[in-house]
């Protein structure tokens, strides 16, 4: 770790920091910023960097002490910049003084060969003669970086990935299997998380309640969204996926929905994890809660992802916009990985999300800056007849962006998940209170064998009969249906909108919404969502829709006015948009007088 700023921007803080070296000749540092061991108290030790034997030194006997400690350990290399920060500019700008006394210091490399040669290790003409050695390797690795067209895929197929691409770098195929399960396996897996597979173990009060009510769910051959995610866990681990799931209080689930960690309850530190005892030979099911290090975390589950293609990693935000603190891994390396580096990545984001009415943080996921780093042309309509369309879709994107408004179609994208013939990175808005919500259920039927993601989920009621009488089409994705379909029934209006949710917003899922489209020739088109209209998903899905249908209509909105922040802090004017915008959704008259 470097820090790189005038001596007197120093803020550093930390009780680690080391004096300064006295001798410039043994290396200076810029700044001595505060330690960045993790884990709290490591064994930190200060070195000069001037000299490679130096350093040699410093690190004896490191390794073993850490093994038998188990303390992390920190060797401080105190060091300069012989160039300025960038290696390019001109530091005596800033730092004048010090710089004079760098450059009166040999190189680090010539200082070191003098020192080999006085030695007697090597003479003169033998370290020349490996310097050249060395210029030329470079040279000719450049001259033949010249004649370097692309980078394929093939050019990274390291020890995990043999079997996902063939010699050239495709695919070895460009279709995905039925996510569904047979019923014994549903039921199986349904039984072990309504109960506790381990004698003598006493679980809350509370939980008995919530397990029991998952018995019931099973046996109605019904899921509500934890025991969906269960089930999807389950059969993957079943079929040898290792599954991890990280994140802050991932265990328990932020709503006290998931329970995937049991606690005795008259036994201090005794737990119990279900999912690992589902079958003789399954793999290993991880679920750590994380500490409060977005960015840290989410850092290390993306290398595992990475160095784990065949296992389903997951990182879990407590609330969808903590994510935040973690931008820089989702800008740098989770959206543009595969387009810097050409390696394919599936980790998992799980982002809470929804408009509750408890407030500006804790509400948005911020799906709008995910969709804009989408890699998909707005007004480019794909081609439509193109053999497995779908999954070509999903292999040029840089990730996919879902938000699904059932149980059972979160329990077949995270199956997809792994299905698929290649990676890429998923995000995922997740339900609050959806998560217990009557009508947010889905039957053993939806997910049997033969079932499988739905990208998009069309009308399928009275209006679906008679589409020629629908004179509105609503678009929307996630939480907001229920609140359409409630107002819609309430309204005795079911023959006359009808309302089509978009479960995968990207890639844009152009195919099925002009079949949607073409059904209902007589409706207009409008965009509902909860989100304000300068966030959420409006800006992304008007083009591609209007895009869709040849620019023939207009897409008209029906939401939440623009705001600076993601939600308003007062229930009864979150209440009072909520009805506003479920009465421009539903009046017919509300965009006659726009040209």
């Amino acid at each position: 770790m470097g820090h790189f700023f005038p001596k007197h921007q120093c803020r550093g803080a930390s009780r680690h920091c080391l004096p300064e070296p006295a001798a410039p000749e043994h290396g200076r540092p810029v700044c001595r910023g505060p330690s960045t061991a993790p884990g709290g108290h490591p064994d930190q030790r200060g070195q000069a960097g001037g000299g490679p034997p130096g350093g040699a030194v410093s690190h004896q006997g490191l390794p073993g002490k850490r093994n038998t400690f188990h303390k992390d350990v920190v060797v401080d290399l105190v060091c300069y910049r012989r160039n300025g920060h960038n290696e390019m500019d001109e530091p005596m700008f800033t730092q004048p003084l010090m710089y004079k006394q760098i450059r009166k210091q040999k190189p680090v490399l010539q200082k070191y060969a003098e020192l080999l040669v006085a030695q007697g290790v090597v003479n003169q003409p033998e370290y020349e003669e490996e310097i050249s050695k060395y210029d030329k390797i470079c040279e000719e690795a450049f001259a033949r970086s010249k004649d370097e067209k692309i980078l394929h895929i093939k050019h990274w197929l390291d020890s995990p990935w043999p079997g996902f691409f063939t010699l050239d770098g495709q695919p070895r195929s460009m279709t995905c299997p039925s996510t569904g399960l047979e019923e014994e396996v549903l039921t199986h897996i349904g039984s072990v998380a309504s109960s506790v597979p381990v004698e003598n173990f006493t679980i809350h009060g509370g939980l008995s309640r919530i397990l029991k009510t998952r018995g019931e769910l099973v046996k109605n051959r019904t899921v509500d969204w934890a025991l969906a995610e269960y089930m999807a866990f389950g059969s993957l681990l079943k079929e040898g996926i290792h599954i991890r799931l990280s994140g802050q209080d991932v265990e328990r689930g932020t709503f006290s929905h998931r329970h995937h960690v049991l606690h005795d309850q008259n036994v201090d530190k005794k737990t119990c994890i279900p999912m690992n005892h589902l079958w003789p030979n399954q793999a290993p099911y991880t679920v750590c809660n994380s500490s409060l290090s977005e960015y840290g975390v989410l850092g290390f589950e993306l290398g595992f992802a990475m160095a784990s293609p065949n296992a389903l990693v997951l990182w879990e935000a407590q609330f969808g916009d903590f994510h935040n603190t973690a931008q820089c891994i989702i800008d740098q390396f989770i959206c543009p990985g595969q387009a810097k580096w050409v390696r394919q990545n599936g980790i998992v984001l799980l982002l809470p999300h929804g408009m509750e009415g408890m407030g500006p943080e804790h509400s948005s996921a911020r799906p709008e800056r995910f969709l804009q780093m989408c890699n998909d042309d707005p007004d480019v309509l794909p081609n439509l007849q193109e053999d497995n369309f779908d999954i070509s879709q999903l292999y040029d994107c840089n990730w996919v962006v879902v938000n699904c408004s059932t149980p059972g179609n979160f329990f077949h994208v995270l199956r997809r998940q792994i299905l698929l013939p290649f990676r890429k990175p998923l995000i995922v808005f997740t339900p609050k209170s959806l998560l217990r919500h009557p009508e947010a259920r889905t039957s053993f039927d939806e997910m049997l064998p033969g079932t499988h993601f739905q990208r998009v989920i069309p009308e399928d009621g009275p209006a679906a009969q008679n589409p020629e009488n629908v004179k509105r089409l609503l678009f929307c994705t996630g939480k907001v249906y229920y609140d359409l379909t409630r107002e819609r029934k309430a309204r005795d209006m079911v023959e006359q909108v009808a309302i089509t949710r978009i479960e995968q917003l990207s890639p844009f899922p152009f195919d099925l919404l002009l079949q949607e489209v073409q059904k209902y020739p007589n409706a207009d088109l409008a965009w509902c969502q909860e989100e304000h209209k300068n966030q959420g998903y409006y800006d992304y899905v008007k083009p591609r829709l209007r895009t869709t249908i040849n620019r023939a209509k207009p897409v008209w909105y029906a939401g939440r006015d623009p705001a600076a922040a993601p939600a308003t802090g007062n229930k009864k004017t979150h209440l009072t948009e909520l009805q506003r915008l479920l009465d421009t959704a539903f009046d017919l008259d509300a965009f006659k007088n726009f040209s």
